[in-house]
């Protein structure tokens, strides 16, 4: 079986997790990683090649480029290595703006036979594919109405401080990981059109976002609300489904930081014969996180098998970069205050 091999640009937390995962499928090979860190060039313990600068993997004999850079150089690394005639996975957010992932299609279009897929890591976790496959089952009827907090206690600066720094990051909290949320809001009842929001930077005074309040009605008439805040002094994922029959809830994400509870999903069937609530509950719990595992997987059999991205397609990136930019602009003191445009 043809090993195909993999350059990882950006080799901090989520490169380096990226790539056991990448060395664990037996089609894959890391064979270069870059890093601003790294000293200069040359070869790891291991034989792997490893450069300052993500262009000089370019240089080397490569099928795949997983792109883990800083959002302002996500899109250009992504665009770069289409031109080079690599297969892309990029971490979200895809860049900074709706421009950035419109210029990145662009350069897809001209490549159409090269694979692009983006990390939306949190539509491959147990409760969420679960959550999924009860909707579309219809068993319990439409949705009626999404509500979802997703938060923690800070903007990382890290030591560039490029997170606080709209030039940058482009923006704060909603889009380094409320932008999670909206991926599986859209996941779960498709986009909307109609968007009422709140946006601050009160609390930690960055030029981007801490608290993002947000409100969603689409053509069904569904609504969805969000909170995406870095003053949760606690650390929290809770999002519930309002369905015709029944109540989703999702709380608690399996990941790295441990911080945000264990995962959970609770149906709550409606009991049509009470006018107090329901009295009956199912609860799944998920003790393992094999999210990362399965969408590099999937990702490596999309390329060996040519099939279509059906999960983090460039689509799927550009449509909920609109709602964060939506999201942005519908709140008319940050819209002018930041000159976000539509």
């Amino acid at each position: 079986m043809k090993k195909l091999k993999v350059g990882i640009a950006g080799y901090g937390v989520v490169g380096k997790r990226r790539r056991i995962f990448i060395d664990k499928n037996p089609c894959l090979s890391t064979v270069a990683v870059s890093d601003l860190n790294f000293g200069g060039d040359g070869i790891l313990a291991d034989g792997t090649f490893y450069f300052n600068n993500y262009q000089k993997i370019f240089e080397k004999d490569i099928d795949i480029l997983f792109v883990s850079l800083p959002n302002y150089l996500a899109s250009d690394a992504t665009m770069s290595g289409l031109r080079h005639g690599l297969h892309i996975f990029c971490e979200k957010p895809p860049g900074r703006n709706v421009q950035d992932i419109r210029d990145v299609i662009e350069v897809e279009k001209k490549n159409s036979m090269l694979k692009l897929k983006y990390g939306f890591n949190h539509r491959y976790h147990a409760s969420v594919a679960e959550a999924k496959k009860i909707i579309q089952s219809g068993q319990y009827g439409e949705i009626i109405n999404i509500r979802g907090v997703y938060g923690k206690s800070s903007i990382i600066p890290f030591e560039t401080g490029w997170r606080s720094e709209r030039r940058y990051a482009g923006g704060g909290i909603l889009l380094d990981q409320g932008i999670h949320m909206l991926d599986m809001i859209r996941l779960f009842a498709g986009d909307f059109g109609e968007i009422k929001s709140f946006v601050s930077n009160d609390y930690w005074q960055h030029d981007v976002e801490d608290n993002v309040y947000a409100i969603m009605r689409n053509k069904n008439g569904c609504v969805a609300m969000i909170h995406s805040t870095a003053t949760q002094w606690q650390h929290k994922f809770r999002l519930e489904i309002t369905l015709q029959e029944a109540l989703i809830e999702l709380t608690g994400i399996l990941s790295g930081s441990k911080s945000y509870g264990d995962e959970k999903l609770k149906i709550v069937p409606r009991n049509s014969g009470s006018n107090i609530g329901s009295f009956y509950e199912i609860t799944n719990s998920y003790l393992e996180d094999n999210s990362w595992r399965d969408e590099i997987n999937e990702f490596a059999d999309i390329i060996l098998q040519d099939k279509p991205v059906e999960n983090g397609n460039s689509s799927d990136a550009l449509k909920v970069m609109e709602m964060v930019n939506q999201i942005y602009f519908a709140d008319n003191i940050w819209q002018e205050t930041f000159n976000i445009q539509l």
